[in-house]
């Protein structure tokens, strides 16, 4: 899996199978961690991997009829946390999933403590498009520092 976001800052988060990685270019650091120990709830990593099934990371998935689609056409869904507390979110909102008309995954809600929301959008999905390999093979430039795992205070935060 590889992302490469814009906005709100360049960064790379790439799995290559082995380890999960995330370039900051800015700082000039990257940050990896064997893909086997990353569990962090705050990205959507964990709804999108295959080993991850919506119903190991919910008690409840519903409906949410109060919550507007982003895209008309849109359904939003609420996934009540089994384990919200552990997990480093907020246990008083569920994470809100707006799947399309066909089914594909458009966007995720997820909130944070202080009544933060972190939002990722999707589209133009393809599946099983022909990449090379080097797409999922992470090299970092010869100045950046690479960190391993976590740091220890602030769980789930990558730099």
């Amino acid at each position: 899996m590889r992302w490469d976001y814009q906005a709100p800052e360049k960064n790379v988060f790439l799995v290559d199978g082995k380890y999960v990685w995330f370039y900051a270019p800015a700082d000039h650091t990257a940050t990896r961690m064997p893909a086997k120990q990353s569990e962090d709830w705050r990205t959507p990593l964990a709804f999108l991997t295959s080993h991850m099934r919506l119903s190991k990371l919910c008690s409840k998935v519903v409906l949410a009829q109060n919550e507007k689609p982003a895209q008309s056409g849109d359904s939003v869904y609420q996934c009540i946390l089994r384990d919200a507390a552990s997990s480093g979110l907020s246990s008083s909102k569920p994470v809100l999933f707006e799947l399309s008309a066909q089914g594909e995954l458009s966007r995720i809600v997820i909130p944070q403590e202080g009544g933060v929301e972190m939002e990722f959008s999707f589209t133009g999905w393809r599946w099983n498009p022909a990449l090379d390999k080097s797409v999922f093979q992470f090299n970092p430039p010869r100045d950046a520092v690479i960190v391993d795992g976590l740091l220890p205070d602030t769980p789930g935060l990558r730099q």
